[in-house]
């Protein structure tokens, strides 16, 4: 059996509205490494069949502008295989906008396992026009005013196996995964051939 590091642990639910307009979304994260994988990175972990809206459309049909949406390196946690890092995004209101944010992961940080290392914290932000940043904690609503921004980090996913072994892990994960996947292609390979080939 695989087991894999903890993902980034949360969808970062994101919700704004007022009068004329309203808005939701998931945030990706980073993935958990495992026996024989890396961790992905800005990728959606717990929430499947979505896809992120377009800058482009975003910005076109919302009074939002995106200022940042990117990779936030270097916050996977480190391994013989390393977890995937977090993302990312701000985005700036151009009228009032009720806000209301609900993530996870933002005290307790996503687990590395076999001696691989946490990933980082996410940390959600507001960045006021005329004022000082606040921290909003995992779960927040709050009402932003004109030219106001959130921003979503997102946190890394945990590493797998102590980083000074990383070679050898690897390695013997190589031989392992290998072995796996031949065992793996020759059953289905049979599998394939007793359903696929006619009777004479």
């Amino acid at each position: 059996m695989c087991i894999r590091d903890s993902s980034q642990g949360c969808m970062n639910n994101l919700t704004f509205g007022n009068d004329h307009v309203s808005y939701y979304e998931t945030i990706a994260g980073g993935g958990g490494a495992g026996p024989y994988w890396h961790g992905q990175s800005a990728i959606q972990c717990h929430m499947t069949n979505t896809r992120i809206t377009d800058p482009e459309i975003l910005e076109r049909r919302y009074p939002v502008l995106l200022k940042e949406f990117g990779i936030r390196k270097g916050t996977g946690g480190q391994g013989a295989f390393r977890g995937g890092d977090g993302v990312t995004r701000e985005i700036e209101f151009l009228e009032e906008m009720k806000v209301s944010i609900l993530t996870e992961r933002r005290v307790f940080a996503p687990r590395g396992i076999k001696g691989g290392e946490n990933g980082q914290r996410g940390l959600n932000l507001w960045r006021q026009h005329k004022g000082p940043f606040v921290n909003l904690g995992a779960k927040n609503y709050l009402i932003m005013k004109k030219y106001d921004s959130i921003i979503i980090n997102s946190p890394g996913g945990g590493g797998y196996g102590n980083v000074n072994e990383a070679g050898k892990i690897q390695e013997r994960s190589e031989n392992k995964k290998t072995e796996s996947y031949f065992h793996g292609a020759a059953h289905k390979y049979t599998i394939c051939l007793l359903y696929t080939s006619p009777e004479p």
